[in-house]
């Protein structure tokens, strides 16, 4: 199933449904975390009534595996809605363990007299299909089957690489119908490996444990289109690691600020 088919099943209109994913969107022994936090969002949106509002920010919180061809529980909860914001919930449970646990909160704009614009500006090069990672089966993790990546800064994981910096270009290979949205920049900003595996100098194990993510504007662009990430790692001491990250159009134009705490086990 494709990402579009995967959001857009019946099920998730209800603040309570129960799904299951297929294997081939699988990252290790877990569901990628980026379709699941997608599908916890596209719960969210269903279940907001004020159609003025848009998504300002959503964190997310890696409890433990979500794990795939399994039935599991995804609840949503309106926790308060105001006159200008509405906040959410969701969680996701299997076999009675908290796997996920989503907030989202979304905002209506406002008449204000304060403008501060975006200054940050993408530094990667236009793109080059030479650089597009070809799918391994077996080696890479199976749900890059169903996205491409173009990396240009930075280097593979587990390739004892000295810098911690990671960017490049990544799109869904199914282009989205009609329209990409904030949920397929969602999904996409959790496709790359953490940036400090390629520091590592074999196969590694690593875990993302909370995500944070902030969304300029609405996103609504032509389907086929390719996002641009630029991520470094902002601190990385005893096991674990702070990345940054600034998600951008591909025309330039700077979308969203994303925050990760990453565990690694490479001793």
């Amino acid at each position: 199933m494709t990402f579009d088919q995967l959001i857009s099943q019946p099920a998730l209109q209800n603040a309570q449904a129960q799904l299951s994913l297929p294997a081939s969107w699988g990252q290790g022994r877990t569901v990628f975390g980026g379709l699941s936090a997608a599908l916890m969002l596209q719960s969210m949106l269903h279940q907001l009534t004020e159609q003025d509002r848009r998504l300002l920010s959503f964190s997310c919180n890696f409890v433990g595996p979500l794990l795939s061809e399994e039935p599991f529980e995804l609840s949503t909860q309106l926790l308060r809605s105001g006159k200008n914001a509405t906040q959410m919930q969701t969680t996701i449970t299997q076999n009675d363990q908290v796997c996920l646990v989503a907030l989202a909160c979304f905002g209506k704009p406002r008449t204000s007299a304060i403008t501060v614009p975006a200054e940050d500006t993408c530094t990667l090069t236009k793109l080059n299909a030479k650089q597009t990672l070809p799918y391994i089966d077996g080696v890479m993790p199976a749900f890059i089957q169903h996205i491409d990546l173009n990396l240009q800064q930075g280097a593979l994981p587990f390739s004892s690489a000295s810098s911690s910096n990671i960017g490049g270009w990544m799109k869904f290979k199914a282009p989205a119908e009609p329209n990409l949205s904030v949920l397929h920049l969602l999904a996409l900003a959790d496709a790359w490996p953490p940036t400090l595996l390629q520091l590592c100098k074999g196969p590694t194990p690593a875990s993302s444990m909370s995500w944070y993510i902030e969304f300029l504007d609405d996103i609504a662009l032509p389907g086929d289109e390719w996002f641009a990430m630029e991520a470094v790692t902002h601190q990385a001491e005893h096991g674990y690691a702070i990345e940054d990250a600034k998600l951008f159009s591909q025309d330039g134009k700077l979308l969203a600020l994303s925050r990760q705490t990453v565990a690694v086990f490479d001793s």
